[in-house]
């Protein structure tokens, strides 16, 4: 039996949410959530661990129930607490956690005080007015109910990149082992890099004696098969992922890849303008007449339509193809260009690894620098740093330093912007930070021209440096906060100020249009982690996805240039 760290820790975060849904003891909640995140960010498998015999309780947020409760579910693929939950709580309830704006919490009240524990009851309530006199269901709520409850309800659940891209490299892993298999690739959103995806589409070329169809129809996680055929296959995996796999020829390879990476709206551009000229593009090649011309590369692909190559991230008809006929594409971002990070956390808040354990890390890496963002004091729920434990870790990294080789320890923390639009610390203590991270952690659901001006006061200051995580989505739990990003972008380019992308899998905030609008504005941009564990270093891919979708080079982004180089741009303002 397989079980990951990511199993676990999905079991984990859906029995808080299930405790929650019952009023259990919010610390009891607290605690799975924040398990679970341990998990999440832990770089070695809790079944390797317990297999030997490693003590669970050593570990970070994990006291001896959550380690029963992990060593239950690594030996039995399941946990009891979590299936007595499941039949005391109606399953519809549950269902009720998809709807953006409705948490736990307000499952429970709906479900208290008007007896909804269903879709179709929570549309009643909204048409009737109930809700409306539910205290907390303001008229902003109310729109967003109606919005998302307009949606077409059969529409499928879309996962985040971070946790459909592993399991599609893990299948393109196994079926690269099959007989006769010459190449194999994802494609599809995952390829493109967007955000979310709600499958996965694979492309394999084969030669004709192979066996991948088989070994694909009876992958150990296989739920159940919705086609099997000779050159396409569709499953369903036993985490309710759909997975979709087209064989064909070597020669066919490029053109079947290009035509299911997409996008849609990109490929049907680019037809047109195949048509104008006399060409026409499939799956199976480039024709003129009969004639193939192309086939057995993307390149090759895009060289018929006298076009350079249009990375996958590009692929969205976003001014793309006129770029690459105006020979202007951006030279994308790569991961090796990275040279720090400029978000990170440790021990001192809610982090898992001390000031020395996340610089060695860095070091393994070959960063030049490592920014260390522990939370101010307001973010209580963080354990964040009150000015006298700030004063005492920036001591702390000034001794680590002097021992410190290859890397530098940047002395900075992210600071909560108040709801004032003042800062969570004294400009005594902000100038001594070498930058500040700075970002909004509460009330989120104040008007947009509230929330705006609450973020233009502040970047007022002069030790405002960079603004983290800007808008506060959580893909899938929480929507943007309303914010005037046009007014935040102007305000950048005019103070100097800097635009976070956090890597973060349930953020990627920015998001790939705000990293457009913010490029074109002459506005810098910082990749970060915001890391909480040696770990979560490795995020940084996640970041450099969706920067490439933003169009996003080596010079937008402030953490691709050398330590000199870049103080002289955090310092530019003061």
């Amino acid at each position: 039996m397989n079980v990951t760290n990511r199993d676990i820790a999905a079991a984990f975060n859906e029995i808080a949410e299930l405790l929650d849904i019952e009023g259990a003891n919010p610390f009891r909640i607290r605690a799975y959530r924040n398990a679970a995140r341990t998990l999440l960010s832990y770089p070695k498998e809790m079944q390797s661990l317990v297999d030997e015999g490693f003590d669970l309780t050593s570990l970070k947020t994990i006291g001896k129930d959550l380690a029963q409760k992990i060593t239950e579910m690594v030996r039995s693929g399941e946990m009891k607490l979590l299936n007595d939950l499941k039949h005391r709580i109606d399953p519809e309830l549950e269902e009720l956690l998809k709807i953006p704006g409705i948490g736990p919490k307000r499952v429970h009240l709906l479900y208290e005080l008007l007896r909804v524990k269903s879709i179709q009851a929570l549309k009643k309530a909204l048409e009737n007015g109930s809700l409306e006199r539910i205290a907390g269901f303001g008229a902003k709520l109310l729109q967003t109910l109606r919005t998302a409850l307009g949606k077409k309800t059969a529409e499928r659940k879309r996962y985040r990149l971070y946790d459909i891209l592993p399991i599609a490299q893990q299948i393109t892993d196994q079926l690269s082992q099959a007989k006769g298999v010459i190449r194999i690739e994802i494609a599809g959103s995952i390829r493109r890099r967007r955000d979310t995806a709600k499958d996965i589409d694979l492309v394999a070329a084969c030669e004709d004696e192979s066996d991948i169809m088989g070994r694909f129809t009876s992958l150990p996680d296989l739920h159940s098969v919705v086609m099997h055929g000779p050159t396409r296959s569709s499953i369903i995996l036993k985490n309710g992922m759909h997975v979709d796999l087209r064989v064909v020829s070597e020669n066919e390879f490029g053109t079947a890849l290009h035509h299911l990476t997409g996008s849609k709206a990109h490929n049907i551009e680019l037809r047109k303008i195949a048509s104008k000229r006399g060409i026409k593009i499939n799956e199976y090649g480039v024709f003129i007449g009969e004639q193939k011309i192309a086939s057995n590369s993307e390149t090759a692909l895009y060289k018929a339509l006298s076009m350079p190559y249009i990375a996958p991230e590009l692929r969205e008809n976003q001014g793309e193809i006129e770029a690459a006929f105006n020979n202007t594409l951006p030279y994308l971002i790569q991961s090796s260009q990275i040279r720090g990070d400029l978000h990170v956390h440790t021990a001192y808040s809610d982090g898992m690894n001390t000031l020395e354990e996340m610089a060695t890390a860095a070091q393994a890496k070959g960063y030049e620098y490592l920014a260390i963002t522990d939370h101010t004091r307001h973010l209580h729920i963080a354990h964040g740093l009150d000015e006298n434990r700030v004063l005492e870790q920036l001591e702390q990294i000034d001794r680590l330093n002097g021992s410190l080789e290859g890397i530098r320890l940047l002395k900075s923390a992210e600071v909560d912007i108040l709801s004032d639009g003042t800062l969570d610390l004294s400009d005594t203590v902000l100038k001594q930070l070498d930058f500040a991270v700075c970002a909004v952690h509460y009330r989120f659901n104040i008007s947009k021209k509230e929330q705006t001006y609450r973020i233009l006061k502040a970047m007022e200051n002069p030790y405002f440096t960079i603004l983290a995580h800007p808008t506060g989505r959580l893909l899938g739990l929480r929507e943007p906060y309303e914010l005037d990003m046009e007014a935040i972008i102007k305000e950048c380019a005019h103070r100097g100020i800097i635009l976070e992308l956090n890597s973060q899998p349930d953020r990627l905030d920015l998001n790939d249009t705000h990293c457009r609008m913010a490029k074109e504005a002459g506005v810098k941009i910082a990749v970060s982690t915001d890391a909480h564990s040696t770990h979560d270093l490795e995020l940084m891919e996640m970041g450099i996805g969706q920067a490439r979708r933003g169009w996003l080079e080596k010079k937008d982004v402030i953490n691709t240039r050398s330590l000199p180089a870049l103080m002289k741009i955090l310092r530019q303002r003061r």
